[in-house]
C-alpha cells in the first residue's frame, strides 16, 4: 500500500457519503449545510483525487499493478453513484445514464479480453475528454437541484434533453432587467448541466469506438502470425503422434 493507492481508495470510500448526501436531506438535518452544496463539494474532491492520485504516482514512481486496477474501477464507481443519485433527483435522463454506465462495462471488459491477449488499451484523448465533462455535468447537475430536492421548474412544461428554450427565456430576461434570481441561476446551471451531458453521451459512445477499433486492429494483424505458431506447433506434433499410434 503506498501514497497514489491509498488516495485511490479514498475516492472509493467518498462514494457512498455522496450517495448518502445526494438521497437523503441528512446534510441539512445534522450539519446545516445546503444539500446541493456540500454534495458538489463531495464529488469534486472525489474527482480532485483521480488527479492526484495519477500525480503521485508518477511523481513518486510508484505505479503498481493495484493501482492499475483500482484506479479506473474507483473512477466508474464515482461516476456511476453521482449519475444514478441524479436520475433519482430527476436531474439526468435515466436513457443517457444507460448508456453512459453501459459504456464503462463494454470498455471495462474490452480491456480484459485484451489484457488476456497481451494488449494494454491506453486511454485515448476523447476518454479524457469525457471524463472532464462528466465531472462538469454532475457538479452543474448537482448545483442545480432545488431546495426540495428534483430540477429547478422551467418556464416551459414539457422539459427537453436540453433545456436550451428555458436557458434563452433566463438570459433574455436577464438583458432587460439586468437581475438574476437564485431561481434564475438554477435554470442556468440546469441548462447547462444538460447541454453537457450531451457532450458525455456523444464522448463516450465515440470513445467507445475507438477503443474496439484499436482492439480489433490488433486482433485483425495478429492473426496471421497465431496462424504460422499454430501450423507451426501441429506439425511439431503430428511425427510423434504419429510414431506412437504405430
Amino acid at each position: 500500500m503506498n501514497a497514489p493507492n491509498a488516495v485511490t481508495l479514498l475516492r472509493i470510500f467518498i462514494v457512498p457519503l455522496l450517495v448518502v448526501v445526494l438521497l437523503t436531506r441528512v446534510s441539512e438535518a445534522w450539519f446545516g449545510v445546503s444539500q446541493r452544496l456540500l454534495g458538489v463539494a463531495i464529488f469534486l474532491v472525489a474527482a480532485l483525487t483521480d488527479w492526484l492520485d495519477g500525480f503521485l504516482a508518477r511523481r513518486r514512481r510508484q505505479v503498481s499493478p493495484l493501482g492499475m486496477l483500482l484506479d479506473p474501477l474507483a473512477d466508474k464507481l464515482l461516476i456511476s453513484a453521482a449519475l444514478i443519485a441524479l436520475v433519482d433527483n430527476r436531474l439526468a435522463p435515466a436513457w443517457a445514464v444507460v448508456i453512459i454506465i453501459g459504456r464503462e462495462f463494454a470498455v471495462t471488459g474490452l480491456r480484459s479480453m485484451a489484457a488476456h491477449e497481451g494488449l494494454v488499451i491506453v486511454p485515448s484523448r476523447m476518454g479524457k475528454f469525457k471524463m472532464l465533462a462528466e465531472v462538469v455535468a454532475v457538479a452543474l447537475l448537482i448545483l442545480s437541484m432545488t431546495d426540495e430536492g428534483g430540477p429547478p421548474v422551467t418556464p416551459y412544461a414539457v422539459p427537453v434533453f436540453w433545456e436550451a428554450p428555458a436557458f434563452v427565456h433566463v438570459l433574455a430576461r436577464f438583458s432587460e432587467s439586468g437581475h438574476l434570481s437564485a431561481q434564475d441561476l438554477r435554470i442556468l446551471l440546469y441548462s447547462a448541466g444538460r447541454a453537457v451531458l450531451w457532450l458525455v453521451v456523444i464522448s463516450s459512445i465515440w470513445s467507445m469506438y475507438g477503443y474496439f477499433r484499436q482492439f480489433y486492429t490488433f486482433v485483425r494483424e495478429s492473426a496471421p502470425s497465431r496462424h504460422r505458431v499454430a501450423s507451426a506447433s501441429e506439425d511439431a506434433v503430428a511425427p510423434s503422434s504419429g510414431r506412437r499410434l504405430r
